[in-house]
């Protein structure tokens, strides 16, 4: 099978000098790379640029410098970040055309060497230079990434795709399938953390005539964006893992539940369907294996109570997103009452690797009780935000500084949080936690789908709890009386603090309230939603005291905690004057200023345009 493919992809570069790679997931459309990618367009149809080939690629990982465009030309791969327009047409005259590199807008090490090997987790680095961003990083799920056009099979084919289903098709019984699984410690990476071998070893035990494999794509956390990235940038690694599991457990019928809000990935699988369908490798007989086994997409509508099993095989029935008390559980009874097995993006997305690289490389990756790597959706105050993907193992203070480049503007690290709205937020004393399931636990955490967001001294802890909560109780699908009562007086006593009005008691009602709805919460989101309101009293309780005691925000997040007055620094220039939308400030030019209280609506505007630091703040 590959060696076709190989031919066929050779075949298609034949005579082709530079080859262009321009990132165009959602993330680098939105900062423009389609318009570079006119620019290279434009230079080859004109015949200005000869034997050139323009290709589309999945996201790196580096938002903060997209769009990114990767030239692999004379063996060699130079990447470019913040590729304009106006870039891509001074690369196309000076590197491609004049054969001048422009060093100053590549990525770190420029020139590295294209490498040749086969072994699939090695594949991105030189391909993506030399900075700390990767040098910590480890790529499995994310291999393909940045590195293969997503719309195109025969390149996924030519970096060894499918091969690991013909492997699986031609010498592995299904049971066999599921003991590799078991030995490489994989763990379903959708937050639970569950033994992903031993979730595919109990469905399979439940035999029907018809069975279910589903790929949850319903990523509702604010800040992550693991799998619309990975389907965007490597769609047929998620289509082999679950051809693989159907295979594994006895399925014939597959189901991508994805939000209708990532049109680029559901298109993206629609192409990469229909060509597995064309090359054989999803419909009736499989490899001429006797499997079949088909897929289909079936679109959410947003609900993040939807992420949790019972609530998404609701909605693909076509009954509102709600859970259900387990068991039994879907493996014995799951979409239609039939037999089925859920995993996430990234589960999926592992599976082909952790066969062709082997069970035991995989099971030295990581930690004892967590195999493998995790990626995250790093965001929030710090350098290099994007996606990462690091071994089980990797500290937070590694996250933080190594790879994310640490805090900007001089600020001072506060928080990290992990886990998205379930999560934990953890300070400072705890950088050197080991991101791995239970050691986040232990910490007070959770490791989540992948979200990770860091904060820095501008942070209010409790403004922070309160916009996670908002979050939650919103979504809470109002099912059970904790979760859809029990967040809703949490999040007014939060308010309540916010706003100047807390009183003697409040976190002491927080954290009851906070522990009953974990223990009498039906579903994962109810069980969760407190997390971060108990994580920040436990970690920052000397915020919330202030903010009910002394009426203060130390961050001056909290508008109504805040007072504004001008001080002896003002020189009379008017800028504070000007900003004001309410006419609250007075004063002759180059005299002294003063905000009237009563007018003052607290907005900081004057605060943000005063450069001789003449506004107080508190």
């Amino acid at each position: 099978m590959r060696s076709g493919a190989d031919e066929s992809y050779q075949h298609e570069r034949e005579g082709i000098k530079h080859e262009i790679f321009v990132g165009m997931a959602t993330c680098e459309i939105a900062a423009g790379s389609r318009e570079a990618m006119k620019v290279f367009n434009d230079a080859i149809e004109s015949g200005e640029l000869k034997d050139a080939r323009v290709s589309r690629k999945g996201c790196a990982g580096r938002c903060n410098v997209e769009p990114t465009v990767e030239i692999v030309t004379g063996g060699k791969s130079y990447r470019y970040i913040k590729v304009t327009p106006e870039k891509a047409s001074e690369i196309v005259q000076k590197h491609l055309i004049g054969g001048e590199v422009i060093t100053e807008w590549l990525q770190g090490e420029y020139g590295s060497e294209k490498p040749e090997s086969d072994n699939l987790h090695n594949r991105s680095y030189g391909r993506f230079g030399d900075l700390p961003v990767f040098g910590k990083q480890l790529r499995i799920a994310l291999r393909n990434c940045g590195i293969i056009d997503p719309e195109n099979i025969d390149e996924y084919i030519h970096h060894r795709g499918y091969e690991a289903l013909a492997e699986v098709l031609k010498n592995f019984k299904p049971a066999d399938v599921i003991e590799k699984v078991k030995e490489s410690g994989l763990r379903g990476r959708g937050g639970a953390g569950f033994p992903t071998g031993l979730k595919w070893d109990i469905t399979a035990k439940f035999q029907d005539e018809e069975m279910y494999v589903i790929c949850n794509a319903d990523e509702g956390d604010p800040g992550a964006f693991m799998d619309r990235s990975t389907i965007e940038g490597d769609p047929h690694s998620v289509l082999e893992g679950m051809l693989i599991g159907a295979y594994a457990i006895g399925a014939s019928n597959g189901i991508i539940y994805i939000r209708a809000e990532y049109p680029l990935a559901i298109k993206r699988l629609e192409i990469a369907i229909g060509q597995a369908k064309e090359r054989g490798l999803l419909g009736k007989n499989i490899l001429g294996s006797g499997f079949s086994f088909d897929i289909e997409l079936r679109l959410g509508a947003g609900a993040f109570v939807c992420g949790e099993e019972t609530a998404l095989i609701h909605s693909i029935e076509g009954r509102r997103g709600m859970p259900k008390p387990r068991p039994p559980y879907p493996s014995e009874s799951g979409v239609f009452g039939k037999p089925t097995l859920i995993n996430n993006v990234e589960t999926w997305s592992n599976i082909p690797a952790v066969l062709l690289d082997g069970t035991e490389w995989f099971s030295t990756v990581g930690t004892e009780k967590s195999k493998g790597t995790k990626v995250f959706a790093l965001a929030g105050r710090v350098y290099n935000t994007g996606l990462v993907e690091v071994p089980m193992g990797t500290t937070l203070r590694e996250m933080v500084y190594d790879i994310g480049g640490g805090i900007p503007d001089d600020k001072e690290f506060k928080a990290v949080q992990t886990g998205g709205p379930s999560g934990g937020c953890l300070p400072e004393s705890y950088l050197d936690t080991k991101i791995d399931y239970d050691s986040l636990a232990t910490a007070g955490s959770i490791m989540g789908s992948g979200g990770m967001i860091v904060m820095d001294e501008t942070s209010c802890m409790v403004d922070v709890a309160k916009f996670f909560l908002e979050f939650t109780q919103d979504e809470s699908c109002g099912k059970c009386t904790p979760c859809r009562e029990g967040t809703k007086r949490m999040l007014e006593i939060l308010t309540r603090i916010t706003e100047g009005k807390g009183r003697a008691g409040d976190i002491e009602k927080l954290e009851r309230l906070g522990t009953m709805i974990q223990k009498a919460s039906l579903c994962g989101l109810g069980q969760s939603a407190p997390n971060p309101v108990l994580s920040t009293i436990k970690n920052f309780r000397d915020e919330y005291v202030e903010h009910i005691e002394e009426k203060k925000c130390r961050a001056g997040v909290c508008s109504a905690l805040l007072g504004y007055s001008i001080n002896d620094n003002c020189v009379g220039c008017g800028a504070c004057k000007k900003a004001c939308p309410v006419d609250a400030i007075s004063g002759e030019k180059k005299g002294k200023h003063v905000i009237d209280q009563d007018k003052c609506i607290k907005c900081g505007q004057c605060y943000e345009v005063c450069k001789f630091g003449a506004v107080d703040r508190g």
